[in-house]
């Protein structure tokens, strides 16, 4: 092989070097779906791996509902926002939005505090949507633990629509699934209802 030859062929290897390592760099945001209108998708959706209460019994105070979301590694976006909304049942739980709080990890293995960028809540829903500041990153479990101000007044099953959104100006909410609370009776349901 002439020397004109072999520094063609040096030349193509290193310009396709170059390039792979320049796709490679950017692989993680080019995984990102984006419409041409702005909407922002996850590429793998996060997934709702559970929710639970502290206590279940109706009308009990001290109370904490929480909801534990994995973002998985392939999710193309970190994670904003989730909101939380209650779905049509006898009786209404209402939330201290003040002292909603976020976590790494699972509630039996809670981590770190998450920073909130704000908490909200929308009477007409029935949802309260969490943002996350700075949103939390793929790979990532995270908790949100929601107080009510007490368990609702009647027993039942009560479900709760989780979705979870990617940052954007215009964010697709990817809906979750239902977190399922069962209140049971405490014994004076029959008092409150016919009174």
């Amino acid at each position: 092989m002439n020397r004109q030859k072999l520094g063609v062929l040096l030349l193509g290897i290193s310009i396709g070097t170059a390039l792979l390592a320049a796709l490679s760099s950017i692989s993680s945001s080019a995984q990102a779906v984006q419409l041409s209108d702005g909407t922002v998708f996850f590429i793998s959706p996060p997934r709702l791996e559970g929710a639970s209460t502290t206590q279940n019994s109706a009308r009990a105070w001290v109370v904490t509902y929480y909801f534990t979301v994995t973002i998985p590694e392939n999710a193309g976006e970190p994670l904003q926002k989730v909101t939380i909304a209650q779905d049509e049942n006898t009786d209404t739980v209402r939330f201290s939005l003040r002292e909603t709080e976020a976590f790494e990890g699972s509630r039996g293995r809670l981590g770190a505090t998450l920073p909130l960028g704000g908490v909200s809540s929308d009477p007409k829903t029935r949802a309260v949507t969490v943002t996350f500041n700075p949103p939390v990153e793929p790979g990532k479990t995270v908790t949100i633990a929601l107080s009510p101000r007490a368990n609702p007044d009647y027993a039942g099953v009560y479900l709760f629509g989780v979705t979870a959104f990617p940052p954007g100006e215009k964010p697709h909410g990817q809906f979750l699934g239902f977190g399922r609370f069962n209140i049971y009776s405490s014994g004076l349901d029959a008092f409150f209802r016919f009174r």
